[in-house]
């Protein structure tokens, strides 16, 4: 399935106490579970005023699904089409 990057413009992310990220947490997993197995949650990274998600989907049209159902904001979401790091350098 391809992969997905959400960036979401939340206001005040940095700021989010560990308790609010754990309800935000459990909201997502909460619609996920109900989703099935056509979306998977990764990872997220939070920074001061953006979170950004990794998430395996059918299609794009499945995370718009899942932030619309959760209430979170989907600003953009981008297909990633591969990934590099720094073995990509090694021969």
């Amino acid at each position: 399935m391809p992969k997905y990057l959400i960036e979401r413009d939340i206001p005040g992310a940095g700021a989010l106490t560990p308790e609010q990220l754990q309800g935000i947490s459990q909201k997502s997993c909460g619609v996920l579970s109900g989703m099935g197995p056509k979306i998977q949650w990764l990872e997220s990274y939070v920074t001061d005023d953006k979170v950004y998600c990794v998430y395996i989907a059918s299609d794009e049209a499945t995370v718009r699904s899942h932030a619309e159902q959760g209430g979170f904001p989907a600003n953009k979401i981008s297909q990633i089409l591969t990934m590099i790091d720094p073995t990509t350098a090694e021969s």
